[in-house]
């Protein structure tokens, strides 16, 4: 895990919203975007599929995740450390 810290790829933070499946998890990003006309701050919510190796992680546990090689067909994304647990 610690060579994924270290990637070039992006790092993103967010809360896993499912961990149904085997060694995988989904993610969800907010991101704040300006409005371009309207000056006024948007929230954009993303969802993206990351590799659990361990399945540590639950619902609700705020993650940080890093771009990585391709897994899958929507799997691009690596887990690397676990911020905050769910209650």
């Amino acid at each position: 895990m610690q060579a994924l810290e270290h990637c070039n790829g992006r790092t993103l933070t967010g809360i896993v919203v499912s961990d149904k499946n085997d060694k995988t998890i989904v993610v969800r990003v907010e991101t704040l975007v300006k409005h371009p006309l309207l000056k006024k701050y948007i929230r954009r919510r993303k969802k993206f599929t990351a590799h659990d190796p361990k399945n540590e992680c639950g619902i609700g546990d705020k993650v940080k995740i890093v771009e990585y090689r391709r897994l899958s067909k929507n799997k691009r994304w690596h887990l690397v450390s676990v911020i905050e647990k769910a209650q």
